[in-house]
């Protein structure tokens, strides 16, 4: 404008010269107009990102100038886990202290394990323990409500997914701390001889496909996403991302503690995520991180090995609960697969610009690896996607040493930007569902992605549609991946799931994997429980294929231990396997009623899910209330009876963020930030002040 002014001035001047000024007026005209059509193109991307569905709103963490203010509440956890057999027991205590002058509720959105059984809250408030209840999630929701409006302590803890959860606390009063304990037991995971223990701190912000169903909200919000056609719950599942500096110090910092009670000699304990301070007391394992407390900025993650030639081949536990039997059995094959037929291999890596930092380098990493164990008689491609798919070759191509030369070249210079676009690369990967012209072929896809995406229900449909004939193995990458769409994925496209957490944990994860790969160890696995009836309270219902190093694991309801469980399957090459296991040898166990629930619960979701139809809400609600269980339907909620604010005396909510996983770079930084379309305003100002210009001019020359 100080320009168009300038000209302006010049052009009213008086001139001697009228052929001059004619041409200055003409050229006055067509810079209006340029102007104009350029800022026109200017105010359209404006426009477009204040529509954009990662647009955050308004939030209390932010100044009247718009800058981040730190949280009024500090957030500290102590975790401790107990391991015994194949299942682990947590106990997580949230301290939320109010370091304000005002009364506060506080609202935090978490990860758990993805197989996490959430069986208990309590909270407490100074000397006082209020034990929380499990109700129907509607019901624990207006519970909550009616008691933080009434002015009493209360809290609230519901499942948004399996490995994602939100915690309130209402009426936290100034300068006090009101702490809630979690209850919660997780499967260990067990694999090549080697067990893993997982405890997650912070999530990936996840990218939220689809169109926005409204418009930028304009007032106080939790979470930095809007609600889209794809992600109708986004800012259930967005918290707010920041760096370790914008909070207090002594805030979202951890307590770890572990007890490792295999009933096997062990060989070493280690981590790939921390360091590590242990101690034994003969088969027993105290395991914390090396300092004490952690920063809540990537998952913890533990390992130990039993001693060679100790490693655990079968193992039956036993519990009953209020009169009922329970049984769980692990057994892993002795033999190994030979891959016989030559492969068809899809490498796809997740490019988004979630993946940028040590994200990307490691993902380059594994693909480079999975390159590595090509030969001349595989075909192969490369597909990477972030907000666009693109495919290093149109189809799958001879692994000759041109082919892949070009594949380590094109991986090299993959760098990480954009959305997380998943749908379509998944459906390229898939296309044709693993048919070949001669049916010679075995056809594998390696999906390398941090999985940090909120559709996740979409995207295990479509691949239950496309897979066909071929398998999908996902890799798991960063500090803080999405580990519930990673397992499902692998476990609805027949493959396996495995993690990689760090650059010096690449080679032993993808040895797994690749060894894995080369077959299935068992096929058409049956599982006969003792009883006529048995099968039908026996989870999983079908087993999936087990690859090498792989054990099966199941659970059955109202089988004594006595008599025999027997399993049987198909080798490599078409040979029968049969295994018998004398259940009069289980161990004593705990909480495998609840692991055998939250099988069930899974398995009716997954019968409905193939069925295309909604799961039976009724009996879901009542097994898991039954079994004291968190899920989809049912939450928990503890109020104490006594009111601790007056009606009078105001209360505000702090909606706590989490920390910017370890690796990652400040693209991922989700702050809050006040949503005035000031950029947007000015700029329809100024097109509308260059068409005034552009119109003035043309009239004087229409006049003149």
């Amino acid at each position: 404008m100080i320009i168009s002014s300038s000209l302006l001035r010049l052009y009213s001047r008086p001139s001697a010269n009228s052929g001059q000024r004619i041409r200055l007026k003409r050229c006055l005209e067509g810079i209006s107009l340029w102007l104009a059509v350029m800022l026109m193109l200017f105010v359209h991307p404006l426009y477009a990102e204040a529509n954009e569905t990662d647009n955050v709103g308004q939030f209390h963490f932010v100044d009247g100038q718009g800058q981040w203010q730190e949280p009024a509440l500090v957030l500290e956890s102590d975790f401790d886990v107990r391991i015994s057999g194949l299942i682990a027991d947590s106990r997580l205590l949230r301290r939320f202290r109010n370091t304000s002058d005002r009364w506060r509720e506080g609202v935090f959105v978490f990860p758990l394990p993805e197989k996490a059984s959430v069986y208990g809250l309590t909270m407490k408030v100074g000397e006082r323990t209020i034990e929380g209840k499990v109700q129907p999630k509607e019901t624990a929701r207006r519970t909550y409500e009616k008691a933080k409006q009434a002015g009493q302590h209360a809290a609230n803890v519901e499942q948004q997914r399996p490995n994602l959860f939100t915690a309130r606390v209402a009426n936290i009063p100034p300068g006090e701390t009101v702490s809630v304990e979690l209850k919660y037991q997780q499967p260990v995971q067990y694999q090549a001889g080697v067990f893993e223990l997982t405890v997650p701190t912070t999530l990936t912000p996840r990218y939220m496909p689809g169109k926005a169903l409204s418009a930028a909200p304009d007032q106080w919000q939790g979470g930095w996403a809007v609600p889209t056609t794809e992600v109708p719950d986004a800012v259930a599942i967005s918290p707010f991302t920041v760096n370790p500096g914008d909070v207090a110090d002594d805030s979202h910092r951890a307590v770890i503690n572990l007890v490792i009670d295999s009933g096997l000699p062990l060989e070493s304990v280690s981590s790939p995520s921390h360091r590590l301070a242990t101690s034994q007391d003969g088969q027993t394992f105290s395991v914390r991180p090396d300092g004490g407390e952690i920063l809540m900025d990537r998952d913890f993650v533990v390992r130990w090995r039993p001693v060679a030639g100790l490693e655990p081949s079968a193992a039956v536990f036993h519990q009953s609960w209020e009169g009922e039997d329970y049984l769980m059995a692990m057994l892993v094959p002795g033999e190994s697969g030979t891959m016989v037929l030559p492969r068809d291999l899809v490498f796809v890596i997740d490019t988004s610009g979630s993946m940028a930092g040590e994200s990307i380098r490691q993902a380059r990493d594994a693909l480079q690896a999975g390159l590595d164990t090509l030969t001349p008689r595989d075909r192969f491609n490369v597909i990477q996607f972030n907000s666009q798919t693109h495919s290093l070759f149109m189809q799958p191509e001879v692994a000759t040493g041109n082919n892949l030369a070009r594949a380590r070249q094109y991986v090299d210079r993959l760098r990480a930007d954009g959305g997380t676009e998943m749908a379509p690369a998944l459906s390229r990967a898939l296309e044709g569902g693993g048919e070949t012209e001669d049916g010679a072929r075995v056809r594998q896809v390696i999906f390398i992605t941090d999985g940090a995406v909120g559709n996740e229900a979409a995207l295990f449909r479509q691949i239950r549609q496309q897979l066909g004939n071929q398998r999908l193995f996902t890799v798991a990458i960063g500090s803080a991946p999405n580990r519930h769409f990673m397992r499902e994925a692998a476990r609805w496209g027949r493959g396996t799931y495995t993690a990689i957490h760090s650059p010096s944990d690449v080679d032993g994860p993808l040895q797994a994997l690749f060894s894995a790969m080369e077959s299935p160890v068992l096929t058409d696995i049956r599982v006969n429980w003792p009883g006529q009836n048995a099968g039908q309270e026996s989870f999983p219902r079908r087993p999936g294929d087990l690859f090498q190093g792989e054990p099966l694991i199941h659970v059955v309801r109202g089988v004594p231990a006595m008599g025999q469980l027997e399993v049987s399957g198909r080798l490599p090459g078409g040979r029968d396997w049969t295994r018998a296991l004398d259940l009069q040898q289980a161990a004593s166990a705990t909480g495998l009623h609840r692991h055998w629930a939250r099988e069930k619960i899974d398995s009716l979701e997954d019968e409905a899910k193939v069925a295309g139809r909604e799961p039976d809400k009724a009996s879901l609600t009542e097994l898991a209330v039954q079994h004291g269980l968190m899920s989809t339907y049912t939450s928990f909620v503890a109020v104490d009876s006594t009111p601790a604010r007056s009606a009078e005396t105001p209360m505000t909510s702090d909606n706590l963020p989490t920390l910017l996983p370890a690796g990652s770079q400040a693209g991922m930084l989700r702050y809050p930030q006040t949503a005035t379309p000031a950029p947007l305003l000015i700029a329809i100002g100024l097109v509308g002040l260059m068409f005034s210009l552009a119109i003035v001019l043309l009239q004087r020359r229409a006049f003149s």
